[in-house]
């Protein structure tokens, strides 16, 4: 039976679909991950934006043209959210919601129509296992953390994958060690890494401590600023991780932080991100920043311009608003699109400057460098800070310690 397994959105859902990937593999199973003719299909969906529903939607669509005759298994975000369009497509025998994924496992290997259609079921409230996946990539994720309680205005997730909820540092650090005979770096995501811990009496600087001995390069996700302190900061350094740090902002304005729900101040953020410079002075700190939300005002928008130069990222990735239904923030009076587009533009433009500014600091430099592949004849690969790097000399697999000497496109050789 040959399976196509089909994602869409975040490194958690990926990180799900592996998952199911690996025990079909087991079961004899001939799997991909594209969207090619095969017997049976499992989109796994997302419904993080609008938009992402009606992908979900056109990929199950897909894959009923690509084989009239083929079995769709529908999981995730966009079926928790909302079945209904999925019930409507005659192809589609399962639906399901984010919560016992494995269950479709038993359907498709014995190729029986279950006799509903839709299981999207009430969401756990603790964390749920599911099999190692197998960890063949040269850049690894292993998930710590479902669901999240901070509500922001505009997102709808804490609704679809419920509330925060951890999993064991026993079962993390089994599955770490199993990934670090296959790969060379892991990367610790979730959809809340920051909450990791508050609902079993642990903490993410625990964590951070536990996987000090497992011998690969590591790297923390995207996480809030209130979770880290100096004592998670020398933690992360003892323990090797990389000295990479995507903290999300969303907004440069007090103001429009208070009205997304977001709940730090850009004092707050200032603090953590000098505080992370004292420990790893050649930090990389990236970001996401939404423009044009509902109450961002011009002064606002201007506020936010120059807080995030104030900052000095070495990245950012920047959003137009886009009103989620069903979010409080899509009830609120919407800036016009084309206002939003034009405040992302000119955050792009600082985005390219700061970047580039960040870049220029590394010239001298010598960084550590996991090279991954090839480009235009030379070998690139990652430094620990995230500045992407070329060489010449170097292969694939390779870490090795590499100086600076020039800017090359949008990194360093």
């Amino acid at each position: 039976m040959k399976i196509s397994v089909l994602t869409l959105g975040c490194k958690v859902n990926e990180c799900e679909s592996r998952s199911l990937i690996t025990q079909l593999r087991k079961q004899g199973a001939e799997v991909t991950e594209e969207a090619v003719c095969a017997d049976a299909y499992i989109i796994n969906t997302c419904s993080v934006t609008g938009e992402a529903d009606r992908k979900s939607r056109q990929l199950a669509g897909k894959a009923a043209r690509l084989n009239p005759n083929a079995k769709i298994y529908v999981v995730g975000c966009s079926s928790q959210n909302n079945a209904s369009p999925f019930l409507k497509m005659k192809n589609v025998v399962y639906i399901g919601g984010n919560c016992g994924k494995e269950r479709i496992l038993s359907y498709i290997m014995s190729d029986i129509i279950p006799e509903k259609r839709d299981f999207v079921c009430t969401l756990p409230t603790s964390f749920e296992e599911m099999p190692f996946p197998a960890h063949e990539k040269t850049r690894d994720y292993i998930r710590i953390q479902d669901g999240c309680n901070n509500f922001c205005s505009y997102c709808i997730i804490p609704y679809l994958r419920g509330r925060s909820r951890s999993r064991a540092i026993s079962s993390i650090l089994e599955e770490a060690a199993n990934a670090a005979k296959h790969t060379r770096e892991i990367v610790l995501i979730g959809i809340d890494v920051s909450s990791y811990g508050k609902d079993t009496g642990t903490n993410l600087t625990e964590l951070v401590r536990a996987l000090g001995d497992i011998p690969v390069r590591k790297r923390l996700s995207s996480f809030e600023c209130n979770v880290i302190d100096e004592e998670l900061l020398y933690a992360l350094k003892e323990s090797g991780f990389n000295d990479h740090f995507h903290m999300s902002l969303q907004s440069g304005s007090d103001d429009v932080l208070k009205s997304m729900n977001r709940h730090y101040t850009t004092d707050k953020f200032l603090q953590v991100a000098e505080a992370i410079r004292k420990v790893f002075p050649n930090a990389g700190i990236t970001t996401d920043i939404i423009a044009g939300f509902p109450t961002e005002t011009e002064k606002d928008f201007l506020k936010a311009c120059e807080f995030v130069r104030k900052v000095g990222f070495s990245d950012m990735h920047v959003f137009p608003y886009s009103e989620r239904k069903g979010t409080r923030a899509a009830a609120m009076k919407q800036i016009p699109m084309d206002i939003r587009r034009e405040r992302a533009a000119v955050l792009g433009e600082i985005k390219k400057e700061l970047k580039a500014r960040f870049l220029e600091k590394q010239l001298g430099k010598t960084l550590d460098v996991y090279f991954e592949d090839n480009e235009d004849g030379m070998t690139g690969g990652y430094a620990t800070n995230y500045v992407r790097v070329f060489s010449e000399s170097a292969k694939p697999g390779d870490i090795l310690p590499i100086k600076v000497s020039q800017i090359y496109k949008q990194g360093v050789k």
